[in-house]
């Protein structure tokens, strides 16, 4: 039986050190990263480049650390290693909620830069619409996965307010803790936004990770963090004038995100619209998934979100299973699934249903192909993931769905527009 160690620097006498007056500073959220201002028809629009790199489950694969990691951060056995080490009461140990959520950012590969505080101190985070969090690595922080990453200091800007509260996030893979801390973001100066500080990051999740932290997009419901999420307050402050945000993803190492604006540059029209259904993660109505131009899955008709946070498309465990095997995807001993490579151009067409339009991924879009020392392996971009909603089980159209289709994610009229995406061959 493994049993954790606890850091000595959580212990409560540290631990209300970190909270208390004495950590002075201010985070200011000065450029959101390198962020390019533009007017375009006089609306104000900020342009966050976005970088791909590959996932932590990649890097752990290559490392041949995938199997261990998996094991040891199955979450029974997590818990059971690292739940003396939260406060009791932790909102992240509670099973029940955080089973509602994905936070998994195994895959997650995208990501941008942001600058916090005054001066700037810059931080790479994943922009997701997954979830409605801000957080970024404190100075205090007493976990291996700090110390390899760019880490917030208080105590260095001049406009930090400390807040004191106590906030844990259940990850798919992992949990964290931290402190939160309320500030003035950016050159465009966002008042009193409520953040993170992450103070103890148990466990290897975060460890390989290329990312500092996470901005969370979606709604304020969803939120661990008390306070609105960081759009939220740049709509009520008038940073931006039309409440909306585009991602534009590449399978080239660049992509991008629009804050307040939609680039026509990006994509081919027309635009199709697709009413959000449930204001927590963005989700939608989806008619039915058909393979080779037969209804095959949610049939009757589903629920998916539209996540930037996960690199995948999701779907209930026996849904999944079964376009796995029409796919001739064989699973591995870690829940992957292999494809032959040498059958890719034989395989079928997968079409998603959304507001009576048919969105066609062809394997060369949804097979992820990876280098594993000196050859290629073929992963299925297809994962099973049971996140049960009011509405029953939710389909996720992640990064493998969104390098394809340029996504507007409009708060004005609580819709998702979505259209080809404009790529350098077209």
């Amino acid at each position: 039986v493994m049993v954790a160690v606890c850091p000595s620097g959580l212990k409560d006498k540290e631990l209300s050190k970190i909270t208390g007056s004495d950590a002075t500073g201010d985070i200011s959220y000065r450029d959101i990263g390198n962020i390019h201002s533009l007017t375009d028809n006089q609306f104000y629009h900020l342009r966050v480049p976005l970088r791909r790199v590959p996932s932590i489950r990649a890097q752990l694969r290559t490392q041949g650390l995938l199997e261990n990691f998996l094991k040891d951060h199955r979450p029974d056995m997590f818990n059971r290693r690292y739940a003396q080490c939260f406060p009791p009461g932790t909102p992240s140990l509670r099973l029940r909620r955080s089973s509602e959520k994905i936070y998994n950012f195994m895959d997650a590969q995208y990501y941008g830069e942001i600058s916090v505080g005054t001066p700037p101190q810059n931080f790479s985070v994943i922009f997701d619409t997954g979830s409605a969090d801000l957080w970024v690595p404190s100075s205090y922080c007493v976990s291996q996965a700090c110390a390899l990453h760019r880490r917030f200091k208080a105590f260095e800007s001049t406009t930090f307010h400390h807040d004191g509260r106590i906030f844990g996030i259940h990850y798919g893979s992992g949990h964290l803790m931290g402190v939160m801390g309320r500030d003035t973001i950016g050159e465009m100066t966002i008042l009193n936004q409520e953040f993170g500080e992450s103070v103890y990051e148990p466990g290897s999740a975060f460890v390989t990770a290329k990312f500092d932290g996470v901005l969370g997009l979606a709604y304020q419901s969803l939120a661990e963090i008390m306070g609105n999420p960081v759009f939220d307050n740049m709509l009520a402050q008038k940073i931006v004038d039309q409440p909306v945000f585009s991602f534009y993803l590449s399978s080239n190492p660049e992509g991008e995100l629009l804050l307040g604006g939609i680039d026509e540059a990006m994509y081919n029209r027309p635009i199709n619209w697709l009413p959000v259904t449930a204001k927590g993660y963005w989700q939608i109505k989806m008619e039915s998934v058909a393979v080779q131009g037969v209804s095959s899955f949610c049939s009757r008709g589903c629920h998916a979100i539209v996540d930037t946070g996960t690199s995948l498309i999701g779907g209930p465990t026996n849904e999944i299973l079964s376009l796995q095997q029409l796919l001739g995807a064989t699973p591995t001993n870690v829940g992957e699934f292999l494809i032959d490579c040498a059958r890719l151009s034989s395989l079928p067409q997968v079409t998603f249903i959304l507001g009576g339009k048919e969105y066609t991924l062809t394997a060369e879009h949804y097979v992820r192909r990876e280098a594993y020392g000196n050859k290629d392996l073929c992963f299925s971009g297809f994962e099973a993931i049971d996140i049960i909603s009011p509405e029953g089980p939710l389909w996720i159209l992640g990064d493998v769905f969104l390098t394809e289709y340029y996504s507007i994610f409009d708060r004005g009229l609580d819709r998702i527009g979505l259209a080809h995406a404009r790529h350098p061959t077209e």
